[in-house]
């Protein structure tokens, strides 16, 4: 009889360590496949960048790309921000902040679309929600629409000093990215 238990013990065994080597014998073919499916080196760097804000005076914008996608960052005047701050958010198209940073359903007053401390910094990424069309607006001879923000010239959407959409097909405001001040000076986009 003890023969047989040490059979049944032996078999089990044998079953045990065959399925398990089985299981990762498996796992080591699957790997290579998963693991495939990761972004490259080349889509990581992509996927944070850091700007230097130094060299951009009150009253300018720059556009940088992230991800593919324009940025727009401009340090905006006391008046800009004055004006932006002054917008009731109930009395907007889009009354939602739009910033990647904060819950959803935040409104989108001036406050929620910059970073506190940095209210002259606005960021956004720079591509029409009507359409994806690029407004126009960064540079001083642009047109800056009515509200002296943005202006799409393809579908006619206002975008005022805060990225907000004020009027026009454009269903929502300009999306504020993922973004945090490293130094008083630069910041890191993702």
């Amino acid at each position: 009889m003890t023969d047989h238990v040490e059979d049944a013990n032996r078999r089990d065994f044998l079953v045990i360590a065959g399925n398990a080597f089985a299981a990762v014998g498996a796992a080591s073919l699957i790997w290579p496949f998963v693991q495939q499916m990761n972004p490259d080196a080349s889509a990581k760097a992509l996927a944070t960048t850091e700007i230097d804000l130094a060299p951009v005076k009150e009253g300018q914008a720059i556009t940088v790309m992230w991800r593919g996608k324009p940025v727009f960052i401009r340090n905006r005047t006391k008046d800009e921000i004055e004006a932006a701050a002054k917008v009731d958010p109930s009395e907007l198209p889009d009354p939602e902040a739009r910033n990647a940073a904060l819950p959803s359903n935040d409104p989108a007053v001036d406050a929620n679309r910059v970073k506190a401390g940095h209210e002259n910094w606005l960021v956004m990424v720079g591509i029409c929600t009507h359409l994806g069309c690029i407004p126009k607006g960064q540079t001083m001879s642009d047109v800056k629409g009515d509200f002296g923000g943005w202006f799409c010239p393809c579908h006619g959407s206002h975008y005022d000093t805060s990225g907000r959409i004020r009027k026009g097909p454009a269903p929502r405001n300009l999306d504020v990215p993922p973004y945090e001040f490293v130094s008083a000076t630069k910041i890191k986009i993702g």
